[in-house]
This record gives C-alpha cells, structure tokens and sequence, in this order.
C-alpha cells in the first residue's frame, strides 16, 4: 500500500459538499486506520479549515497518484461513474456516494471494470447503518414479531423551495426523489429480503420548483410479504417512520436516525455515545400471545456510519466480505428502473 505507514489506508476525496464534509470525512478523520490526505475542491477551501493536514488539489487526477489508495467519490451524480471508472483503472479501491449511477447497466459495467482491475468497489449506503432500521433488523432476526407480512417505512420532510445545490436544481437523469431518498428505503429492505418478485410504484411531482419526483411510493410483493416505501417533501407533520406488522405482533418507530442531525449541528463522531438515540423516541413492540397483547418501548440499536469504513478496512487489508456489494447496488437499481416503469405504465412489474 502507499505512504510511510503500511497498516494505514490513504484517502482521496473527491468533492467537500454535503456528503463530503458531513458523511464521509468526520468519520475518515476521527479512524487512525485511515488517513484523509487529499481533497478534490475546484475552487472552495472548505476542507482545509476544517482539517488543516489535508492537501486540497483543483483536478480529480491529482488523488489517482501513487501515494492513494482509496478515492471516496461523493460529487454530484453525473461524475459518479466517470470518475469511479478513471479512478479504478489507475488501480485504486473505490468509494461511491450513492446512487453508483444512474441505471443499472452502467453500474454493472463498473462492477466488471472492478474485477478486471482487481480492486475493491463499494457504494456509500450508510442508511443501512442507521439506528432505527438496525432496530428493526434485530427484532426481525430474533423473530420478535414473527413472520414479516407488511414492511412500512416512510422518510418525509417539508421542503420549501428549489434545492440550493445547482446540479439538483437543474435536475436531469439520475437525479430526483428516487434516486436521493428512494435508493436508501429499497436499498435497506434488499439487505433484509433480497430482489422482490414484483415492484408497483407512483412517481409524482407535487411541487413547482422541484426538478423532478418529489413525492413516492414503491411497493415490492414478495411471496409472502408486501412492502410499502413512501416519502414526500410535503409532509408537515410525519407519521411513524417504521410499522412492521407480523404474525406475532408489530413495531412502530417514530422519527429518524440522529446522526445526520448531529453532524449538520457540527457534531463529531468519536465518542462512545455516537449515534445513540434518547429513550424518548424509543419504538413501540406489541407482541400477542393468546388473548393478551403486550407493549414494550425497545432501546433503539446504536447507529454508526463509521462501522461503514470499519468494514471496509477489514475488506481493503484483510479480504474480508464487504458491507455493500457492487452487484448489490446494481440489483437496487434494478428495483428502481422497474419502479419508474411501473409508475409509467400504472401496472406491477415482474422482475
């Protein structure tokens, strides 16, 4: 590996917006494994304030030099393959934020490009990572509700506004609801239950300024169960965020993870308290037993995307399975073509 210190993974991180500053470098830095070592701005500074060790470069060709191992690519959609495929071809492991790309042919195309390369290609699915789903993963593992018949999740919000970032704003392929929101909901009922059998989806565009679908609902059948993924940026007052219905009983969970709260308020992951949630916004388990129906509050599993990079240390030095597969994300947007199909075509697809 490059650089003086061989257990150490060294970074280049492709864009410092939202994704760059708040989701991946706060965890990079606070990980002595990994060192953050340059970062692509074409024109800002916003990561040297920050981390003032860190080398800013203007081109994208300045973190594929022989002392990086690792490009984390979190810029705007339309690069993420272009940069992701110049990036694996000059030999180096690579990050994607998601979505991988936009359709499904061209992420598999990245997955073969991997291969070829031998490097390792992983998509940044941090959601699969958030306290509440890991909740609810527990309590379906531990089969605390029994067979899963209806998997709820909705994720909304109340937009006002065109989006302050100029590429949303213009909008274009890839880039709407489905691909921001959309691809984080399917993506974690795909780890709990793999590909479904059918996918029925509504796209809408409620509001004015939107450049695209604003408003969703996907619904995938499986054999046994049907699972309903809704989120809107007309929501005002949200319902529960998860309601898992079993043939033993129900969870219902109310609000999101706090980590991205957390860190848009400036806060740091590295301390133990990282990602835990407080008791008042502890989930709901009814389980049945007879004629009795019995509540109780669950602790709230402690979220971490940091375990996000954990993992892939382990992948990079040690071989070890990935988290997020590269074969997974092209599975993901798989769903999502359907989905856009099917709201077109107002009919289920059989996948």
């Amino acid at each position: 590996m490059s650089g003086t210190n061989s257990s150490q993974i060294y970074v280049g991180l492709a864009g410092f917006g939202m994704s760059g500053q708040i989701f991946q470098a706060p965890f990079l830095s606070c990980d002595s494994r990994f060192r953050l070592k340059k970062v692509y701005e074409r024109t800002s500074n916003k990561a040297k304030q920050e981390y003032p060790e860190v080398e800013t470069v203007r081109n994208f060709e300045a973190l594929l030099t022989s002392d990086i191992d690792l490009v984390v690519i979190s810029t705007p959609n339309p690069y993420h393959v272009p940069m992701a495929i110049q990036a694996m071809r000059a030999g180096k492991h690579v990050v994607v934020e998601k979505p991988v790309a936009a359709t499904s042919k061209e992420a598999d195309e990245l997955c073969r490009i991997a291969k070829n390369e031998k490097v390792l290609l992983t998509v940044y699915q941090n959601r699969r990572l958030d306290g509440d789903f890991l909740t609810v993963k527990k309590i379906i593992d531990e089969n605390r509700i029994g067979e899963v018949v209806d998997y709820e999740c909705h994720f909304d919000r109340f937009v006002i506004g065109k989006s302050t970032k100029q590429w949303k704003a213009d909008g274009g392929k890839g880039i709407d609801l489905l691909y921001d929101i959309g691809i984080h909901l399917i993506d974690q009922v795909y780890s709990l239950f793999g590909m479904p059998d059918e996918v029925y989806a509504d796209l809408r565009k409620q509001r004015k300024e939107s450049s695209g679908i604003d408003n969703l609902q996907v619904c995938l059948y499986y054999e046994d169960k049907k699972i309903t993924l809704s989120a809107g940026e007309l929501v005002a007052m949200p319902g529960p965020h998860f309601m898992i219905h079993g043939r033993k009983g129900s969870f219902i969970k109310y609000g999101q993870d706090v980590q991205e709260s957390r860190l848009l308020c400036g806060m740091r992951p590295g301390n133990s308290e990282w990602g835990q949630e407080d008791e008042t916004s502890f989930g709901t388990l009814c389980t049945v037993t007879g004629q009795d129906f019995l509540q109780e509050k669950i602790p709230t599993e402690q979220g971490n995307y940091g375990k996000y990079y954990d993992n892939l240390y382990h992948a990079v030095k040690h071989g070890s399975e990935l988290l997020v597969k590269p074969e997974e994300a092209v599975d993901v947007l798989r769903i999502i073509e359907a989905a856009q199909n099917s709201s077109i075509e107002k009919r289920r697809i059989r996948m």
